[in-house]
């Protein structure tokens, strides 16, 4: 084999090799229980829906349970879960040792956890996962909403995601707490008053391409019946033409053919 196959195999092995352990590092990143905002920022003091997204990760068992736990000192006042089939969900309610001001108002009641759990016959299966919502608010003012959970696995096995989100740059922990980020007031506000603009250029957009297509649609028309009236016309000036022929054969025939 030639040196110049050679490199091109070790080229090869390389990057198989990279794409596998990237595949691999994906894998196990992704199987960890997460929580997501989606579609919009969680602002402080603001109101936002909470996505949990459970892989399983037995091979052989399924998950059955899922328990999140909300923090104490960032107490939430509200939550409400959303419909899943085949899962039932229970908000429980703690009393705060000692009343928080959060908001501008005095929270003596808060939002201790929520569980959903499969009913008969249900579970997550292995390679499978499942994502549970839960809409909250008011957000406290703190900079993240640090939410542990503990995920439960039909052959009594249970696995607690509670270790703290990492500083920026650290090591990620084995089993890191499902978090979201807050942001201040204000930026939050910027971020939804950019959404109407991007739907008025879309609407500018359709008003060009709607002229556009009324313009084609007119060319196309008058087209049409430009060509047309030229066939009505060609059709009047063969029939005058066939006209006139027969009226000068008759001529002739009346005068026996003399001219």
């Amino acid at each position: 084999m030639s040196n110049g196959y050679k490199r091109v195999g070790a080229a090869i092995g390389v990057a198989v090799a990279t794409g596998a352990a990237m595949l691999l590092g994906t894998g196990v990143a992704s199987a960890h229980v997460t929580a997501k905002v989606l579609g919009e920022q969680a602002v402080q003091g603001g109101y936002t829906k909470i996505t949990f997204r459970v892989p399983n990760e037995d091979d052989k068992a399924g998950t059955i349970k899922l328990e999140v736990k909300l923090p104490a000192d960032s107490p939430l006042s509200g939550a409400r879960t959303k419909a899943v089939p085949g899962w039932t969900a229970k908000v429980a309610m703690a009393k705060l040792p000692e009343p928080v001001e959060a908001n501008g108002a005095e929270i003596t009641e808060a939002v201790s956890s929520v569980t959903w759990t499969a009913g008969p016959g249900v579970r997550i299966n292995p390679g499978e996962f499942a994502e549970f919502e839960l809409s909250v608010g008011p957000l406290p003012e703190a900079e993240q909403l640090v939410m542990p959970a503990i995920q439960t696995y039909d052959n009594k096995e249970v696995v607690a995601w509670d270790a703290p989100p990492p500083a920026e740059g650290g090591e990620e922990p084995e089993h890191p707490a499902p978090f979201i980020d807050l942001a201040p007031p204000g930026e939050g506000d910027d971020h939804h008053a950019a959404a109407p603009a991007a739907n008025t250029e879309s609407a500018d957009s359709g008003d060009d391409e709607g002229t556009k297509s009324a313009a084609t649609a007119t060319n196309d028309n008058t087209a049409r019946w430009l060509g047309g009236a030229g066939l009505v016309v060609g059709a009047l000036g063969l029939g005058f033409g066939v006209g006139a022929t027969m009226r000068a054969r008759r001529a002739v025939a009346n005068t026996g053919g003399k001219s």
